[in-house]
Order: structure tokens, then C-alpha cells, then sequence
């Protein structure tokens, strides 16, 4: 009975220790030290970071993402005429290489994948483009049947991001200040434009990324030149501007790029990274209205937040900052939504970190 007993608090104690590591991939720029993606384990109760390994030797892979499953990664290869590849994951962390295909357009630098885990849309940054690919069952990509190009005679476009909620496909044009609506053809696969206007975007705001609340009511999209959160409220025929908010300090007067935007777990606070002055900016957000209320900018501890999520828990926000080559864990208060720094650790030039 007494060894009974000891075998089952034992296994329940490794099992323990075992869900406190969760594995982290990171996307890396690979004209330094970086070969490709690398993947970490981070302690969800003490917050640090470990074991690092080289997961997947890959060029420029800035941006992945998983399947639903997490059985497959999927990264853009920025580098090059720009490429998407598919890679399954393996219990010893590493990746194994399943198979590329064109992005369709220059300088691919983001990746999304459907609820469903059969279809990928990637933007193209140079190319002012997207592409549409048909994921198969054993995790490769066919290549891409449907693509959309945005550049005019006037404007170059500059397609930085895209998501699929449920049967709609938004997209975020940093380069026509745009963000595109399109819905769910009846064939299951092919979409078709509902909207280039529906969310209103200030001129030469550059929207870069942005998030969506689960109920799809609020849309929160992140302004690279503008150094602003456009946030909008979901109405009949589109989305009503709330309002514009500074991401920076109110004494910060240097030049300053915004990167990426998250939500926190429950949706109570977001957060968007600020590269130049350096800092994550902090806000309330009120769950009824929609609207935002800066409550802290704090420094990442490195230099050009090019990237940041939270860990599956939604206790720690981990920053990739790219150019000086380091990851850095904060501390997210569950009341106030503030962060407190922990600790960082040197990587290769940082640039997509995915739980």
C-alpha cells in the first residue's frame, strides 16, 4: 500500500515537472549567427528559459506557426525569390523537413493557419501579395491555388499579415493602409473580397498586425509609422472606429516602428511592442466599449521588439528582441495586467517565438 502510494505521488510529480516545460520554437533572421529555428523549453513557474537546440537548419525563417494539432510547423523563408516550408515535429524537439513551395511574391514574412489545419495564407512584404495553400493530410503544402495582389500604379502595397476568423479572411496591407475582408467561397476553398474600407485606417499609419476578439467584436490593429492601436467595434457593415492610441511614452521624441500586438488571456489588457523607443506599451481595454487606456511602457530589456508572445499559461510575456540578440521573460500581474522583468537570454537574432 505504502509503495502504492509513494509510485502514484512520484508519477503525478513527473507529470508535474513535465507540464512546467513547454517547448518554444523561434523564428530567426540567418544573415549572423542563426541557421535557422531553434527550439527552447520555458518553465512556466519560474520563468526561464533552457535548453536551447537547433530544431531546423532553414533560411530566414521570421515567421511560423503551428498546425492545430502541433504536429507540424510551418515557416516563411524571407530570404531568396521567398518560400514556404513545412516541417513535422519530432519528440526529440527537432524538425523534420517535409517540403517547400513558392510564397508567390518577395519577402514573405508572416504565416497564419485555418482552426481546421487544412489551409495557409502567407503575406508577401515586397511583393504586396498573398497566397492561399491547400495543407494535405500528412502536413505538406500543395502549392498556392489562389493569390491576391494589392499594388497600384500609385501605391506599392505591402501585405504584412493575415488571419482566418471562422469564415472570414482579414488582412493588413502596412502598405496601402488597408485592411482587407474577404469571405469563404461555397466551393470550401476560395475567398472573395467583402471589403478593402471596412476598418478605417489613418494615411501612412502602416497597419502591421493586429488581433481579433474571440467573440469578433473588437478588432485591434497595430500602426508601424503611426505609432498608434486603431481599435474598432464590429458593426453591421463593417467595423466603427473607436480611436487612435499612442503606444509611446508622452516624453519619447525618437523615431520609433511598431511591431506586433497581443491580447492577454481573459482579453482584459493588450499589449504592443514598440521598436526605437524600445518598450512594450500596456493597456486596459474595456470589455463592454472597446476602448483603451495606456497604463505602463516598459523597456524589453534589448533593442528592436520585432516579436513577443505569451506563454499557454498567460502568467509570463516573452519578447524577441532582434538586433541585440536576446529574449526577454516578463512577468504578467494577473489584476493589473503590468509587467515586471525576470530575466533574458541570448539567442541569434530573435525575430518569431511560438508556444
Amino acid at each position: 500500500m505504502n509503495f502504492k502510494l509513494f509510485f502514484l505521488c512520484f508519477l503525478a510529480s513527473f507529470l508535474d515537472c513535465k507540464a512546467q516545460n513547454m517547448p518554444l520554437y523561434i523564428g530567426t533572421y540567418t544573415d549572423g549567427d542563426s541557421k535557422g529555428i531553434y527550439q527552447a523549453k520555458f518553465n512556466t513557474e519560474t520563468g526561464e528559459l533552457s535548453h536551447f537546440i537547433l530544431a531546423a537548419e532553414t533560411q530566414d525563417p521570421s515567421y511560423i506557426a503551428y498546425s492545430p494539432n502541433k504536429q507540424f510547423i510551418y515557416a516563411v523563408g524571407e530570404g531568396g525569390d521567398g518560400t514556404v516550408s513545412a516541417f513535422k515535429v519530432q519528440e526529440t524537439g527537432n524538425l523534420e523537413f517535409l517540403n517547400t513551395v513558392s510564397s508567390n511574391g518577395g519577402a514573405p514574412c508572416h504565416i497564419s493557419i485555418n482552426p481546421s489545419g487544412d489551409k495557409a495564407v502567407v503575406s508577401n512584404y515586397v511583393g504586396g501579395s498573398l497566397s492561399l495553400y491547400e495543407i494535405k493530410g500528412d502536413g505538406t503544402l500543395n502549392p498556392a491555388y489562389q493569390t491576391f495582389k494589392y499594388s497600384t500604379k500609385e501605391k506599392a502595397s505591402h501585405a504584412h499579415s493575415a488571419q482566418f476568423y471562422k469564415s472570414n479572411l482579414f488582412v493588413s496591407d502596412l502598405g496601402m493602409d488597408a485592411v482587407y475582408i474577404y469571405t469563404l467561397n461555397n466551393d470550401g476553398k476560395t475567398y472573395n473580397l467583402v471589403s478593402s474600407s471596412s476598418v478605417s485606417i489613418s494615411e501612412k499609419a502602416g497597419p502591421r498586425h493586429f488581433v481579433i476578439t474571440k467573440d469578433g467584436h473588437f478588432i485591434y490593429n497595430i500602426n508601424e509609422y503611426a505609432s498608434t492601436i486603431t481599435a474598432s467595434k464590429k458593426e453591421i457593415n463593417g467595423f466603427l472606429l473607436i480611436d487612435n492610441y499612442s503606444t509611446l511614452a508622452k516624453d519619447y521624441k525618437g523615431a520609433n516602428s511598431c511591431a506586433d500586438i497581443h491580447l492577454s488571456k481573459n482579453e482584459d489588457f493588450l499589449y504592443g511592442s514598440n521598436r526605437g523607443e524600445n518598450t512594450i506599451a500596456v493597456f486596459k481595454r474595456n470589455t463592454v466599449d472597446g476602448t483603451l487606456t495606456k497604463i505602463q511602457n516598459i523597456d524589453v530589456e534589448g533593442e528592436w521588439p520585432r516579436n513577443f508572445t505569451l506563454d499557454p499559461t498567460g502568467n509570463f510575456l516573452l519578447v524577441a528582441n532582434q538586433k541585440s540578440n536576446n529574449i526577454s521573460v516578463f512577468k504578467i500581474h494577473p489584476e493589473s495586467g503590468t509587467l515586471s522583468y525576470l530575466n533574458s537570454v541570448k539567442t541569434p537574432s530573435p525575430v518569431c517565438l511560438l508556444f
